[in-house]
């Protein structure tokens, strides 16, 4: 099979052939029917990301993954050939490490792609592989950085930091528990255009001599209850932490391997304001995420900005690099 390979020493991605693996005890094989391309693919080949747990050199990338169960292996309860589902992005080993896959093992840029029985989610026969595929990560991450580690309220004030991947599905899910308003915060006046297109109140420029303002009278003077960074870039997290409210909370999802500075912690005390870290989502968010996409309460449609041969693997990731079409999520597709 084909499968689009990371050689870590190299940093280099390459399309190679390479034998149909086969599912071991608890394992299924799914033919892959749709991959998501995410910005951590990319910095896993500039090197601004190096996987931890990889036991060789070389992985197959693809962390968001759907297709069809083409095989099992032995011991496998409760699943059989011909299942439409999606691959959770990860799984814990014995030790409760998380893995990734895609980074700490072989994922879905390829024809063929292993699962621990575990980390397979079934999904419905009327969801698109596209809208599937991306559940994972894409969408989970920011449902559990807004349910979870934010416990967003209803009419509550966030910020979002950054409307790309994470970002843009941020605004629909804070639609979708009741937040109000919702400010998306972008320098690219096409992401301002999507996030007020995806249900976003108000749309600032974080360079705009007026933001600060623009964001008071937003929030009738309050600030923000919640500002979440996925933009992963120091100077939005700067900025949001000067416009939180009275117990604000500022949620680091994007990631800048930089440190946080708060510049007054006279007012942060008083104002009994938190930081909070954030990273990915556990296995009952991404079956919430399919249930509510089921239901019709979530609509991927226009997270799906266009869908590319497996073969132009390497043409996606320039794609996403260069932020080319300002992609939500491309998708490869074998």
């Amino acid at each position: 099979m084909m499968a689009a390979r990371l050689h870590v020493g190299e940093r280099a991605l390459r399309m190679e052939s390479v034998p149909i693996p086969e599912p071991g005890r608890g394992q299924v094989r799914i033919r892959v029917a749709a991959a998501g391309v995410c910005l951590s693919d990319v910095h896993l080949i500039d090197g601004t990301l190096t996987p931890l747990y990889l036991p060789g050199d070389v992985v197959t990338l693809g962390h968001e993954v759907a297709g069809v169960i083409d095989a099992v292996g032995d011991s496998v309860d409760g699943w059989q050939p011909g299942q439409r589902v999606l691959l959770q992005a990860g799984e814990r080993d014995r030790r409760g490490t998380v893995l990734t896959r895609g980074v700490d093992y072989d994922g879905g840029w390829a024809e063929y792609a292993l699962a621990r029985e575990d980390t397979v989610v079934l999904i419905p026969d009327a969801m698109p592989f596209e809208h599937a595929c991306i559940i994972p990560d894409a969408v989970s991450t920011p449902w559990a950085a807004v349910i979870d580690t934010a416990r967003t309220r209803p009419a509550e004030a966030v910020g979002v930091w950054g409307v790309g991947g994470l970002g843009a599905h941020a605004v629909q899910l804070l639609l979708l528990v009741g937040a109000a308003p919702i400010i998306a915060v972008d320098p690219l006046p096409a992401a301002r255009d999507r996030a007020l297109t995806l249900g976003a109140d108000v749309a600032l420029d974080p360079r705009d001599d007026s933001f600060r303002d623009a964001l008071l009278e937003a929030t009738n003077a309050r600030g923000l209850d919640v500002a979440f960074d996925f933009a992963g870039v120091p100077s939005a997290r700067e900025q949001a932490l000067t416009v939180l409210g009275r117990h604000g909370r500022l949620v680091l999802t994007g990631i800048a391997n930089q440190p946080v500075t708060i510049p007054s912690d006279s007012r942060f005390n008083y104002s009994r304001q938190t930081v909070l870290g954030h990273y990915g989502s556990e296995a009952e968010h991404v079956d919430q995420l399919v249930a509510l996409a089921n239901q019709g309460r979530l609509d991927l449609t226009a997270s799906i900005s266009d869908v590319l041969p497996l073969s132009d693997a390497e043409e996606a990731v320039r794609r996403v690099q260069d932020k080319q079409g300002n992609p939500i999520r491309l998708i490869l597709r074998p």
